[in-house]
């Protein structure tokens, strides 16, 4: 089969579409040929060398795709020949193929193109995993979300809200701003002028006083002291990524004075079975979030959909400051 390879470690230059051999699936696995895979930042760090896939994966960097199912394995029962579908990955998406066990595969909600719905699997995953079942996420609350014009900020401003949640944002311009403000986010900090600390302790988080009761954070250490001071009482800080750096000091005495809890989380290095499993967060994304994509209430928000062998440009697109939503790959034409 046809994959972008990745023969060293470096800039988005480094990405070719060449070959790769043919995946076939293994007991409770499904086999699935890809039309479209979504581009995410640990596509980037894994081009850079700095993030590994974890063992027994697919060496070929991609975290969710969409396409039909071409072959099941023994014990599969929930999927077909046929199905369209997208699913969730610890590698192997930017390929004409991918083999993925059953319990990561979602449908595609009727009337979504797939190349959309290839945006959506690690988003709807991360966002449902990080606050909800992590941050116990519920109505009256306060939640800030850094990078709220990436593909996590932008699905997770639309759960938020649905949820009954009020949503500040963090972006780096006035034009981000304005499209986390369509999306439902009501308080809008802009991170190159604003203080997002002083931003967030100037709104009541309900009984918990001044300050957000959940913090998304993407920036890691360089945002970890002053994410502790705008948490709320009984706040929850989520750390998903590190674009800031990966050690930072954490001030105990302020979060002990907030009865607040520091969360670090990531979905790839999941077990695909068992309690916090992959399996276990598609399940809950299946049950609670598909019928509001189905409905309309979360749209997937797509920046661009450029060809596969135009990769390298995708990863340079994605790093680019008016990129807003995500980046899709366009593997083949759908002919379902």
């Amino acid at each position: 089969m046809r994959a972008i390879e990745l023969t060293e470690f470096g800039g988005p230059e480094v990405l070719t579409w060449g070959k790769a051999a043919d995946p076939a699936p293994a007991h409770g696995e499904v086999l699935i040929d890809v039309v479209a895979a979504g581009v995410n930042r640990a596509d980037l760090l894994q081009r850079q060398g700095r993030y590994n896939p974890p063992a027994g994966a697919s060496e070929i960097i991609g975290l969710e795709c969409s396409g039909v199912v071409a072959e099941v394995g023994e014990g599969v029962r929930d999927w077909r020949v046929g199905d369209r579908v997208c699913a969730l990955l610890s590698g192997g998406g930017y390929a004409e193929r991918v083999v993925v066990p059953a319990g990561q595969v979602l449908p595609v909600p009727d009337g979504l193109d797939l190349a959309a719905a290839a945006a959506l699997p690690e988003a709807a995953a991360t966002v449902w995993s990080n606050l909800v079942m992590t941050a116990g996420l519920h109505a009256g609350q306060l939640v800030l979300i850094h990078g709220g014009g990436s593909g996590i900020g932008t699905h997770a401003i639309q759960l938020a809200v649905h949820k009954g949640a009020r949503v500040a944002v963090t972006a780096g311009s006035a034009e981000k701003l304005a499209r986390c403000a369509e999306l439902g986010a009501s308080v809008l900090i802009n991170y190159r002028e604003d203080d997002f600390v002083a931003a967030v302790r100037a709104e009541q988080s309900g009984a918990n006083g001044p300050g957000a009761d959940i913090i998304l954070d993407n920036m890691g250490a360089a945002y970890l002291s002053r994410n502790v001071e705008a948490l709320a009482k009984h706040g929850h800080l989520v750390v998903i990524g590190m674009q800031g750096g990966v050690k930072g000091e954490l001030n105990l005495g302020a979060l002990l004075s907030k009865w607040g809890s520091v969360h670090a989380t990531n979905v790839r290095n999941r077990p695909a079975t068992g309690v916090g499993s992959k399996a276990e967060i598609i399940a809950e994304v299946r049950r609670h979030v598909w019928p509001l994509i189905a409905d309309g209430t979360i749209v997937p928000v797509v920046h661009a959909e450029l060809p596969i062998a135009e990769a390298a440009e995708a990863h340079r697109m994605l790093d680019a400051a008016d990129t807003f939503g995500k980046v899709v790959l366009r593997v083949r034409e759908d002919a379902s």
